[in-house]
Formats: structure tokens, sequence, C-alpha cells
């Protein structure tokens, strides 16, 4: 998917992604927290270590459990499947993913490791794919693959919703994705930008039920626990390829669905949306004006939050960093900045505390442990 900024922070390849974090080599995680601007909340690191973090959920011991992307590998499987396309293909990969779980205190212990993770080609930047995101349905934890796969270097475990045993440190597949995308094709792929497993990213439980993002083919699933798959939108009928692609990424559930936009790149900014999505299906844009999303998720107040990773113009570069933001959407649509100052920003959730929990540094840096989780105190923002 040439088109997400999952890999274009890595278009001039690994010497850019050097210049991007150069004033990060050798810093501490506390230091590269400094650069950090909030406009109108408290943000402060909450933890750090963490290998490209993307989806976050609090589960029912009031720990903080994370997706991590991983760091990729070098296993090849060119010659034995369909691989993406150059140049973001073909892909490697190896078993560098995890699940960590971040105490109130803030720190970091592994829930499972060893998961899938997949890198795109040298010439964009080996980019990272494991585990995009995790959510609970009482105490249990699942997890949505999207480092698996054939065409991710990965051929024995495939894309797809897992049940994730806490306790032993193990995982049970529950539905296998990139067999679904495989035998029900969305009418309108781009077939200039293809991933034949999918390019899976948010997840959400509501009713015992899980819904997921698929942003390369432009889908949201429904997945029950009993492992049976059903989409209920193909938005690739809405925003048709290649021009008119959005990608489907951050998805949260508030009495209907509400998916946030990626787009095309060049980034033009205030051309992003998020999109209501009833169960059966149904799609309007709720919000406007905003700017490559990744996430979205209601406060306990009912307000809602959009995660964009970039506002900078243009393709990503070194204007990129730093321009990550955190906006509050009010009752007539107006978007006030909660915090900015944020490096390529990647998920979001609210915890028990009230405050609002971001995976930070979230793709595009060649350092392990660099990612960190931002905690943000949004009760005094002003959202009208």
């Amino acid at each position: 998917m040439v088109r997400t900024l999952l890999r274009l922070p890595a278009l001039g390849g690994v010497a850019l992604l050097l210049l991007l974090f150069a004033p990060f080599a050798g810093a501490s995680a506390p230091i590269q927290a400094q650069a950090l601007v909030s406009s109108s909340a408290s943000v402060s690191v909450f933890a750090t270590g963490l290998n490209n973090p993307r989806g976050l959920a609090f589960g029912p011991d009031a720990n903080l459990y994370v997706s991590e992307a991983g760091l990729g590998g070098t296993n090849s499987t060119v010659g034995k499947c369909t691989q993406v396309v150059p140049p973001v293909g073909p892909y490697t990969g190896g078993y560098t993913a995890r699940i960590s779980r971040i105490s109130p205190a803030g720190a970091r212990s592994t829930v499972i490791n060893h998961l899938p993770s997949a890198q795109t080609s040298p010439a964009l930047g080996s980019d990272k794919e494991g585990v995009a995101s995790v959510a609970f349905i009482n105490n249990t934890l699942y997890a949505l693959l999207v480092g698996g796969g054939c065409s991710h270097g990965n051929a024995k475990v495939p894309n797809g919703i897992y049940r994730v045993d806490r306790d032993k440190g193990t995982w049970t597949l529950v539905a296998n994705l990139s067999q679904f995308v495989h035998t029900h094709p969305v009418a309108n792929p781009d077939v200039d930008d293809f991933e034949p497993d999918g390019d899976w990213y948010g997840m959400v439980a509501t009713h015992g039920v899980l819904y997921a993002t698929e942003a390369n083919h432009q889908e949201v699933d429904r997945i029950t626990t009993g492992g049976q798959v059903s989409r209920v939108v193909d938005l690739s009928t809405l925003f048709v390829p290649p021009p008119g692609w959005q990608g489907a990424t951050g998805i949260t559930y508030h009495g209907n669905f509400y998916v946030s936009t990626l787009g095309t790149f060049p980034v033009t900014p205030g051309t992003e949306f998020i999109l209501k999505l009833t169960p059966s299906g149904h799609v309007k844009v709720a919000v406007s004006g905003l700017t490559a999303v990744l996430g979205v998720a209601f406060d306990a107040q009912g307000r809602l939050f959009a995660l964009e990773t970039i506002t900078a113009a243009g393709f990503p570069g070194p204007q990129s960093v730093g321009t990550g933001r955190v906006v509050c959407v009010g009752h007539n649509g107006t978007l006030t900045t909660v915090a900015s100052g944020l490096t390529f920003p990647t998920g979001m959730t609210f915890g028990p505390d009230g405050a609002l929990y971001v995976s930070n540094i979230g793709f595009g840096v060649p350092t392990a442990g660099a990612g960190q989780i931002l905690r943000i105190d949004t009760d005094k923002a002003d959202c009208d």
C-alpha cells in the first residue's frame, strides 16, 4: 500500500530514516519526549522501550496492553506465493513482534513474544508490520495480526484474529483473515498496490464481537469469537482507487462505528475525515477537515478525539517530525488541538483514569525500543 503513511516515511530509504531521527541518536526516551509540545493538555511519557507500538487497550486488570509491530526479519517467500509488488515488496519476515503489558506505574513486561513481523523492501526503508491492534471481550485478550501471511515472509502464520492466553503467553487462531481476503475480494482493489494478505490496522470489540479495519483493500469486517467473518462495508465502492483511495485505519464504537481515514500522498492538510458507519453498513462523513488520521476515540463525556499522525504538507520527510497531534471535535464540527508535537503516533485509547494514552514513535525508527506511550490529560480540553 504505497500511499499509506506507514511506508512513506521511508520513501528515501534508510538514509531518510536516519536523517529524520538524527536528533534522537543516542538519546534516551525521556530526552526524546522533551520535543513534545502540549497545546491545551498535560502530556507526559508513560512508558518506553517499545518496538513500533500500534493499537492499545486497557484490560480488566487496569494494565495497558500494547500491540507492537516488532523489528521485522530476513525470511523470504519469493517464488512460493504472490508477493507484494515493488517498491513496497517483496517483504521479508521474522518473529520479532510482541504484545506488551504496561503497569499503572509505567513498567513494561511481555505478555507474548516471537510473533510474526514483516518488513517492506529496503527501497522503502524496511518499515515494519506485526501485531496491529488488541482488544478485550470480558477477560479475554484478542490480537489482530498484520505481519503474517506468505506475502509478508511468514507463510506458516496467517494474518488473523488470535485469542491470547495472558497467563501462559500463548495464542490460538480464531479467524484466518488472510484466507478471508483471498476468497472475498473487494469490488475495486488497486492492482498496482495490492496486499494479498491484507493490511489490517484497527480493531474494536462491542457486544461480544470484534470489528477490524483493513486499509489496503478498504474494508471493515465483523469477526465473531467463534471465527465467523463477514464484511460490514466495502469502502472501495465509495473511494475507488487509485485516485479515490482513502484507507480505513482507526475504529471505535459509540452507538455506531467511527472509522478514520488516512488518505493519499502527498499530504494535503484538512482533506481527511472520520466516517460514521452503522452496523448494517451505511456510511456517511461524520467529521471533516482532518489530516492523515490513524486513531479515533470517545472519552467518558462522549467527546470525540482524532489522532493525526502527521500534519505537514507534502511527502513525509524531516518536516514531518513532531507534527502529529490529537484534536477534539466540537459539537459543531470545529477542531481543537489538544496536544501537538507528537512524532508518528499510531494509536490511542482512553484509560480508566480518564486520560488519553497514545502510541508515539510508532514507525519509521530503525532503533529497537524507541517507541513510547504518552499520557495526555484531556480533562481541561475545551472542545467547543
